[in-house]
């Protein structure tokens, strides 16, 4: 399945092409949804303004804050389709489509024109704060509080599997406003100033090696009561809708899986075995595809469902894991040095996506907790006892 065989939008991929080429911050040298080195940062923010500059980015924004009266939906997953295949960074934290799909639908005029250009010139990185030790899956069962005090909300609690939170400016915060309320009600959105007193972002390291996730302590933190996004105790409302506008990844991981393929081809002896088990590996990757060009089809459409991402996330997450292990396995004793080593294959980056692959069957919801998504709402099945 193709959703852009026409010529306009392959007149646009070729765009796309072309402004990576010149524009790009560089090759990204990891797999998976990673931090740069605190170096790259600089050069990321340039690119970040770029592609809003070229009306890769924002292009669905309104007019005002630059978006375009052209703007066909089908762009937004050529431009991540693109940036993936090109081996490159794209936009760093949760600015692009998280805060600015949550301040475009429910801000204030006042936070829009405070904000949204700042986006778009890449001056603010923003964060997710979401997840909580206790509340990730379960997101509605975060425990992070929120008092009112005169015009300031007082905020108490951590946060934890923050991507970016070490590089941001700005977080989008849930904080529970309301104890007494049922679990999914009295929960509040916030803009908050990850420079405040009374953060303190701590850097995880991973079994990678590398710090890209962070957990975020929060202790008397004060946020201006102007600083809600959308109305207070509302916040479940604000961040399921703005999470719905996160949809372009599955066309990245899409062609990040085709690009491994390459590389694990390169590593592949020429023997009936060996060819069988890199053809049966390549099979998973196509199906793979084909389901992420068919789920962005149905979104195009709006007839996508409850099963749709989910799917698509589960056997991405899966092929890629056994990709990574084939990987691993086709360097025989050569695959237990690190990265880093000099006698490690392409300088270890095989090391580092298997180690990595693991994650993705678990972040952005595990496998285990979206089979029950699929059983239940898709497949309308009995609930899961708790």
């Amino acid at each position: 399945m193709r959703i852009d065989a026409d010529v306009q939008l392959e007149r646009f991929r070729a765009g796309v092409q072309a402004f990576l080429a010149e524009h790009q911050p560089g090759a990204k040298h990891h797999t998976g949804v990673r931090a740069p080195d605190r170096e790259l940062v600089p050069a990321i923010r340039a690119f970040t303004a770029k592609l809003f500059d070229a009306g890769y980015f924002g292009a669905d924004w309104p007019l005002a804050y630059g978006g375009r009266a052209d703007y066909d939906p089908a762009e937004a997953f050529i431009v991540a389709e693109e940036i993936a295949r090109a081996g490159t960074w794209a936009p760093i934290g949760a600015a692009t489509n998280l805060g600015a799909a949550a301040l475009i639908e429910f801000g204030t005029p006042e936070q829009q024109a405070e904000y949204l250009p700042r986006i778009r010139s890449a001056e603010h990185l923003w964060c997710q704060l979401f997840s909580e030790p206790g509340a990730g899956s379960d997101l509605a069962g975060l425990q992070t509080k929120a008092r009112l005090d005169g015009d300031h909300w007082v905020v108490d609690g951590q946060k934890v599997w923050t991507t970016n939170g070490h590089h941001a400016d700005i977080g989008y915060l849930l904080a529970r406003t309301d104890p007494s309320a049922a679990k999914h009600a009295g929960i509040t959105a916030f803009i908050l100033d990850m420079t405040s007193p009374g953060i303190e972002v701590r850097p995880l390291r991973e079994i990678t090696g590398t710090s890209d996730f962070n957990e975020v302590f929060l202790d008397g933190v004060r946020i201006p009561a102007d600083r809600v996004i959308g109305r207070v105790n509302d916040g479940w409302r604000v961040a399921n809708s703005s999470l719905a506008h996160e949809r372009s990844g599955v066309a990245a991981s899409s062609a990040e899986l085709i690009r491994h393929l390459d590389d694990l081809r390169g590593l592949a002896s020429d023997d009936a075995a060996t060819r069988q088990r890199v053809g049966a590996i390549a099979t998973r990757v196509l199906v793979s595809d084909a389901m992420s060009k068919a789920v962005q089809s149905h979104m195009l459409a709006a007839t996508d469902d409850a099963a749709d991402a989910a799917l698509v996330k589960i056997y991405f997450s899966e092929t890629n894991l056994a990709l990574a292990e084939l990987g691993m396995d086709l360097q025989g004793v050569g695959g237990i040095v690190t990265e880093g080593d000099e006698d490690a294959v392409a300088e270890g980056w095989w090391q580092d996506a298997y180690l990595y692959a693991r994650a993705y069957t678990i972040a952005g919801g595990a496998t285990e907790v979206l089979k029950n998504v699929v059983a239940e709402r898709a497949l309308k099945m009995p609930r899961e006892p708790r």
